[in-house]
């Protein structure tokens, strides 16, 4: 099971001078095996099968930063995240809004006070093979938001790997 960092692609609808300003930016890729799914369902894939512990995780991650300004989902939201089938600019896929979908990207985040942040989930076709990046941009705002992401970028970089091993490993994507 190959998970890469990589660079974001080109191809993707983040745009470049905010990547290139971003506080921080990283990204992933992993072999797409089944090139039939919709990028709704290859998100799905990826990201509607969080492990317990990931659950559990976010939701003290959350209780400790929605009183300092953090977005933050109530728990409900995080134990049971509901998916459909299509989606649209502005409505939410899980936990995060839309800001840019089509048939090859979704780009879903939040903005708050304190750090604006994208999740890009990219299908990328290519002469040895599909695959799919995932990408992520922060720009913080003020000390806060890099504190914030000082502490969290270990355990998200854990995460997003894992995430993607999973779903790779259960024959998902």
């Amino acid at each position: 099971m190959n998970i890469v960092e990589c660079g974001v692609p080109s191809t993707s609808a983040l745009a470049r001078d905010v990547i290139e300003s971003a506080y921080f930016c990283d990204s992933y890729s992993a072999p797409l095996m089944r090139r039939d799914l919709a990028i709704t369902d290859i998100y799905a894939a990826i990201f509607a099968h969080l492990p317990l512990t990931m659950k559990l995780l976010l939701i003290v991650r959350n209780a400790i930063v929605r009183p300092l300004g953090l977005r933050a989902p109530p728990a409900g939201q995080i134990m049971h995240s509901e998916l459909k089938g299509r989606y649209a600019v502005g409505e939410k896929v899980g936990l995060w809004s839309i800001f840019f979908i089509d048939e090859n990207e979704i780009v879903a985040g939040a903005n708050d006070r304190h750090q604006d942040f994208r999740v890009s989930v990219l299908r990328v076709s290519a002469a040895e093979g599909a695959s799919v990046v995932v990408s992520t941009v922060c720009t913080v705002h003020n000390l806060f938001g890099k504190i914030y992401l000082f502490f969290i970028v270990p355990y998200h970089r854990h995460a997003v790997k894992t995430l993607l091993r999973n779903a790779v490993a259960a024959g998902r994507l």
